[in-house]
């Protein structure tokens, strides 16, 4: 399940309005020239007219503008996974996989939710434990930290964040901020990530880039990444 919020139809109607506004005011002009014989009251209220029209036009070029800023990259959408326990914003429609890994010996699963927007991948990862012991927690929580470092080179440095529940209250995570080179080309990655505990999952909500991301989609998707 998904909601989606999407600038492009907002745009598609401001572009409508722009035609029609640039229509009103190529008649405007003509209608000008066409009249500039007659009396000036009546070319004056005309060109007081043409400036009520431009001054129009002025406005929802603005608007346009205001609009274009949400950009099409990002087309978040929130989705909600009753099978893992959690709801979080993507800015794109979500792809799935799902494979094993082992972790202090014993096999589990992990499933991956995944969307890419421009460069990015944003991505929430949920181990299925096969118990949920404190311990057995930690095993997965150091199993993912520790990977999520070992990609770019980086040490696992993290501190305690608070992870939101869809329920109200909240529960003690972990948050990461990475930067080195990935891969057998050597290439720079920025990883922002959040691990958390919860019963009998481990969460990883996760985004990689090539460079910095903006803070506004940074936030917009850790605030809304929510247990339950």
């Amino acid at each position: 399940m998904f909601r989606s919020v999407s600038c492009f139809d907002r745009f598609s109607c401001v572009s409508r309005f722009l035609a029609r506004i640039l229509f009103r005011l190529s008649l405007a002009n003509r209608s000008l020239s066409w009249f500039s014989g007659q009396s000036a009251a009546g070319a004056a209220s005309r060109r007081a007219k043409a400036r009520a029209v431009s001054g129009t036009l002025v406005c929802a070029l603005a608007l346009a503008s205001a609009l274009s800023a949400c950009s099409p990259t990002f087309d978040w959408r929130t989705i909600t996974n009753n099978d893992n326990g959690y709801t979080v914003d993507l800015p794109a429609k979500p792809g799935n996989d799902q494979r094993a890994v082992q972790i202090d010996g014993t096999p589990m699963q992990m499933a991956m939710q995944t969307a890419e927007a421009g460069d990015a991948v944003f991505a929430v990862g949920t181990v299925m434990l096969p118990n949920d012991s404190e311990a057995t927690q930690r095993a997965a929580l150091a199993f993912l930290r520790n990977g999520l470092a070992r990609n770019v080179g980086a040490a696992p440095a993290a501190r305690a964040v608070q992870i939101p529940l869809a329920a109200g209250g909240q529960v003690l995570g972990l948050e990461m901020k990475l930067s080195g080179e990935a891969g057998s080309q050597h290439e720079e990655r920025t990883v922002y990530a959040r691990l958390v505990a919860r019963g009998r999952h481990v969460y990883q909500a996760a985004i990689i880039s090539p460079k910095p991301m903006q803070q506004e989609q940074v936030d917009q998707f850790f605030s809304s990444f929510k247990l339950y």
